[in-house]
C-alpha cells in the first residue's frame, strides 16, 4: 500500500509539474527550451511551500478549514495564480540574466572544454614557433622598431620561416599578405613572396592512402604512369604528373593528408585573434579584422573542397570562345590565345583530389625581364575580361598561380577562389571604369553607389571630391598607378560603404593583380593598358553584329509590354473622360505590418490591463471595508490579492518578449 501510495504522489508530483510548466509558458506567450521551461516548474513545485506559507500565514485561514464560498474560491484561485507565477518569474529573470546559447550544454560544454585544450596546445605550439625564429618580443608588442633595410629583411625571413613552419593556414596568410604592398614594407613582401612556391612536399607514404581512398583503387589501376617525386607543392596540396591509359598527360593535385582538423583550428585562431584586434586597436578597426579573418575563412575552406576547384575551373573556360577550353585561350592578342586554362577530368575529381590536363611550363618568376611587359599585358587583358565582360573571374591571381608556359603563353592555376558576377553588377562596373577613364567625378561616383548599396546617410558631395583627388592622383599623366586598387577600396571603406561580397572579391582580385604586375614588370603601365582594353572591348560593342544582337534582345523584353500598352492607355482616357478615374491606397496591405501593429496594440493592451488590475488591487487591499470572511481579512482584500496576482501574470507576458533575444522564429 505504501509504494502504491508513493507511486500516485509521484505521479501527482510529475503532473503537477507538467501542467505549471505549460501553464506558464502559455501565459507569457513566449516559446522557451522545454528543459528551462521543465527545470523552472520543477523549482517552483519544491519552493511553493516556503513560499506560499507566508502569505496564507497572512491571510489568518481558519484552523478548521471552513471558509464561506467566496472565501474558498477566491483563497483556491490565489493560491493557483500563486503556483504559477513562480516558473513565470523564474522563466523571465532566467531570459533577463540568461538568455538561450549563453549557458552550454552537457555536449556542448564537453566539446567546449575539448576546443579549449586544443586551441591551447596550438597556441602554445605556434608561441613556440614563434619564438624560435626569434619573433617573441613582438607577440607581447615589445619588439623593436627597425628603421635600416638589414634589419627590415632579417625580420621578414623569420616572419617567412615561421609561417612556414607553422601549417598550410599561416603559409596561405602570409601567400595574402605577400600581395597587400599597402600595408607590408617591401623588404616583407619580397620576403613572404618566396611562400608561393617553396613549400616542403609530403611523403609519398602518406599522399597514397589518400589517393587509394578518393578513386576507390589502386593508382596504378587508374593511370598508366605515375610520377611519385612532385611536380611543386603548396600549402593545401601537391602536384603530381601522371598519364591516363588513354595516354593523356594530366597532372593529379592531391590534398595534404589531415589538413582539415589543423586548419579548422588555426581558423578559429585567426578569427578570434582577429576580434580581439578589431575590438581593442584603432588600426584593426579602420582595416576590419573581423570581416577580412572571415573571408579568409571562407576562402580556405572552399580551397580545401576540389570539387568547388573543378566547378570553378570549368565555369571559367565555359564562356571561352569554341576550342578555348581546350587551350585555355583567352587574350584576344593578335598572336592567338596567350592565356591558357587547365581543363578538370570531372570523373576523377573528388574533395582530396583534382585531377587536369597538364599545361608545361616553369614558374612566371623565371621568366626574362624582357617578357614581363607582354605577359602582365596578358594577364591584365584576362582578368579584365573575366570580370567585366564573362562575370567569373580568378579571385586569386597571385605569382603562385601563374605558370610560363613552353610556347611563351601563361597559364592560370588554382581556381580554388572564384568570383561571379551578375549583368547589372558587371554593367556598372563598366561604367565605373568609363567614367574613370573619362576623369569624370560625378560619374564615377554615380556608378560606384550602383555598385554597391547607397547609405542613407552618405554625404555624396565629399566622396565626389575624394575620388576626384584619387583620380587626380593616379590617372594623371605620369602618375604613378601603384596602388591605386587599394586606395579605391580604402576610400570606399572610409565614407561607410557597405560592399557586397562579390564587388569585394572584384577589388581583392584587382588589388592582387596589381601585385602580380608590378612584380612581372616594374613601371608597368596600368593605366594605359586598361585604357587599350576599354577601347579594344567598346569596338566590340559597336560592332554591327553585336549592335543586331542587343537591340533584338531588348525589343524581345519590350514587346509584350508595348502590345499592352494602348490597351491600358486607352482604358486610362476613358475612365478619366467619364469621371471614373479613381486611386485605391490600402493601408496596412503587407502582413507583415498588419502582424506588427496588431502584436504593437496587443502589448500596450496588455500593459494597460496591468496597471489598471495593481491600481485596483492596492486600492482595494488598503479599504478596510466588505464582508468579513476571516480574521482580518475581508472579501476586498482577498479580491485586491487576486487582482495583484493578475497584474503580475500581465506584466510578466509584457516583459517576457522585451527580454527575448531571438525571434520565436528562430527558436
Amino acid at each position: 500500500m505504501d509504494v502504491l501510495a508513493q507511486l500516485f504522489i509521484g505521479l501527482f508530483a510529475l503532473l503537477t509539474i507538467i501542467l505549471l510548466a505549460l501553464a506558464a509558458q502559455r501565459l507569457l506567450g513566449v516559446r522557451f527550451g522545454a528543459v528551462r521551461t521543465l527545470v523552472a516548474a520543477l523549482a517552483a513545485f519544491l519552493l511553493a511551500q516556503p513560499l506560499l506559507g507566508p502569505l496564507f500565514t497572512a491571510l489568518n485561514l481558519p484552523a478548521d478549514g471552513q471558509l464561506p464560498d467566496a472565501g474558498a474560491l477566491g483563497v483556491l484561485l490565489l493560491a493557483t495564480m500563486a503556483m504559477v507565477l513562480i516558473p513565470m518569474v523564474l522563466l523571465v529573470l532566467a531570459e533577463a540574466l540568461v538568455p538561450p546559447g549563453t549557458v552550454p550544454g552537457p555536449l556542448e560544454l564537453l566539446r567546449s572544454v575539448r576546443g579549449r585544450v586544443s586551441r591551447a596546445r596550438r597556441y602554445s605550439q605556434i608561441t613556440r614557433i614563434a619564438i624560435k625564429h626569434g619573433l617573441g618580443p613582438y607577440l607581447r608588442g615589445r619588439g623593436e622598431r627597425l628603421e635600416d633595410r638589414p634589419g627590415k629583411v632579417r625580420l621578414a625571413r623569420s616572419l617567412r620561416q615561421a609561417l612556414d613552419e607553422g601549417g598550410v593556414t599561416f603559409v596561405k596568410l602570409g601567400q595574402v599578405l605577400s600581395t597587400r604592398r599597402d600595408l607590408l614594407p617591401a623588404e616583407f613582401v619580397e620576403e613572404l613572396g618566396r611562400l608561393q612556391d617553396q613549400v616542403v612536399p609530403a611523403p609519398w607514404a602518406q599522399i597514397e592512402p589518400v589517393l587509394v581512398a578518393e578513386l576507390g583503387a589502386p593508382v596504378d589501376e587508374v593511370f598508366a604512369a605515375f610520377d611519385r617525386t612532385p611536380l611543386a607543392a603548396a600549402s593545401i596540396g601537391q602536384v603530381h604528373a601522371a598519364r591516363l591509359p588513354g595516354g593523356e598527360d594530366v597532372v593529379v593535385k592531391v590534398r595534404r593528408p589531415g589538413i582539415g582538423r589543423v586548419v579548422a583550428k588555426d581558423l578559429d585562431i585567426v578569427r578570434r585573434l582577429a576580434a580581439t584586434l578589431e575590438s581593442r586597436t584603432r588600426w584593426g578597426r579602420s582595416l576590419g579584422l573581423r570581416d577580412l579573418a572571415e573571408g579568409f575563412a571562407a576562402a580556405i575552406r572552399e580551397e580545401l573542397d576540389f570539387r568547388v576547384e573543378a566547378v570553378n575551373m570549368a565555369a571559367v573556360t565555359a564562356p571561352q570562345p569554341p576550342g578555348g577550353a581546350e587551350s585555355g585561350a583567352e587574350g584576344g592578342a593578335e598572336s592567338g590565345p596567350r592565356v591558357r586554362y587547365p581543363v578538370p577530368m570531372t570523373a576523377l575529381c573528388t574533395e582530396q583530389v583534382l585531377v587536369m590536363r597538364r599545361l608545361s611550363g616553369r614558374p612566371v618568376t623565371d621568366a626574362a625581364p624582357e617578357d614581363g611587359p607582354r605577359l602582365a599585358r596578358d594577364l591584365l587583358d584576362c582578368l579584365l575580361r573575366q570580370i567585366l565582360v564573362d562575370g567569373v573571374f580568378h579571385a586569386d591571381p597571385h605569382p603562385g598561380n601563374l605558370m610560363l608556359l613552353d610556347d611563351g603563353a601563361l597559364g592560370l592555376l588554382d581556381f580554388g577562389s572564384v568570383g561571379r558576377l551578375d549583368a547589372a553588377v558587371r554593367s556598372a562596373l563598366q561604367r565605373f571604369l568609363l567614367a574613370m577613364d573619362r576623369q569624370d567625378p560625378l560619374g564615377v561616383t554615380d556608378a560606384l553607389l550602383e555598385v554597391v548599396p547607397r547609405p542613407e546617410d552618405i554625404d555624396e558631395a565629399a566622396l565626389e571630391r575624394a575620388l576626384g583627388q584619387f583620380m587626380a592622383r593616379h590617372l594623371g599623366p605620369g602618375m604613378d598607378s601603384v596602388q591605386m586598387f587599394t586606395d579605391l577600396f580604402r576610400i570606399v571603406t572610409a565614407y561607410g560603404l557597405s560592399v557586397p561580397p562579390e564587388v569585394a572579391a572584384v577589388f581583392r582580385a584587382l588589388a592582387t593583380l596589381e601585385g602580380t604586375l608590378v612584380r612581372l614588370s616594374p613601371g608597368f603601365d596600368l593605366i594605359g593598358e586598361a585604357r587599350a582594353f576599354a577601347g579594344r572591348h567598346i569596338a566590340e560593342r559597336s560592332e554591327p553584329a553585336a549592335v543586331r544582337e542587343t537591340l533584338t534582345q531588348e525589343l524581345a523584353a519590350l514587346l509584350p509590354m508595348l502590345r499592352r500598352l494602348p490597351r491600358r492607355v486607352e482604358r486610362i482616357a476613358s475612365a478619366a473622360e467619364h469621371g471614373r478615374l479613381a486611386f485605391n491606397v490600402r493601408l496596412l496591405a503587407d502582413e507583415r505590418d498588419r502582424r506588427y501593429v496588431t502584436g504593437l496594440l496587443h502589448q500596450v493592451l496588455l500593459t494597460v490591463l496591468g496597471a489598471t488590475s495593481g491600481v485596483m488591487a492596492v486600492m482595494l487591499l488598503g479599504n478596510d471595508g466588505g464582508p468579513q470572511l476571516m480574521p482580518g481579512t475581508t472579501l476586498y482584500h482577498l479580491i485586491g490579492y487576486n487582482l495583484l496576482g493578475i497584474s503580475a501574470i500581465l506584466t510578466l507576458r509584457v516583459l517576457a518578449p522585451i527580454f527575448r533575444r531571438r525571434p520565436e522564429s528562430e527558436e
